[in-house]
């Protein structure tokens, strides 16, 4: 089932509600679900190779955490904010600037406007620091998504909650 956008994510706490919680795809509600948010987001970084490691090597271990206490959702946030380090410092290793687009894509009101907004890629701008941190954000964040438990714990979220 798809991350669901309309729950009211300021008031809610998915460690007491987990079976509101859906996975959707990739890093869908990173940044709204709560408790976890708050818990790992003061600890994700990625301007330096240093820090990125410092900050990967504490949110896996969140990750490991939320594992020993089997708490799914916590486990696949901070899976989540484990590919975001990657993803965001592979777009700041691509493009200086941050951005990957000329026009923001989600900004444009029609779904043709936003098809044509993302043929306008800006051009690379290799950082290599950043890609570094890139790779350092990876490694985490692949033992993270093949760890067997999460897998287990992945499965039975599915199947208790989202095939409803």
């Amino acid at each position: 089932m798809a991350f669901d956008y309309n729950l009211d994510f300021k008031n809610l706490n998915f460690r007491s509600s987990p079976e509101l919680y859906r996975v959707g795809k990739g890093e869908q509600g990173v940044l709204l679900v709560e408790p976890y948010k708050s818990e790992i987001l003061p600890y994700w970084r990625f301007k330096t190779p240093e820090i990125a490691k410092e900050s990967s090597e504490k949110i896996y271990q969140m990750f490991l955490d939320y594992l020993e206490q089997d708490d799914f959702v916590g486990a696949d946030m901070a899976r989540k904010f484990l590919q975001m380090g990657y993803t965001r410092s592979r777009r700041y290793a691509n493009h200086k600037s941050g951005r990957k687009y000329q026009k923001n894509p989600q900004k444009e009101s029609t779904t043709e406007a936003q098809l044509e907004a993302r043929k306008n890629i800006l051009p690379n701008e290799v950082d290599p620091v950043k890609a570094e941190s890139a790779a350092i954000f990876k490694e985490k964040w692949i033992l993270a998504k093949t760890n067997d438990k999460y897998l287990q714990l992945l499965q039975k979220h599915k199947d208790l909650y989202e095939n409803e």
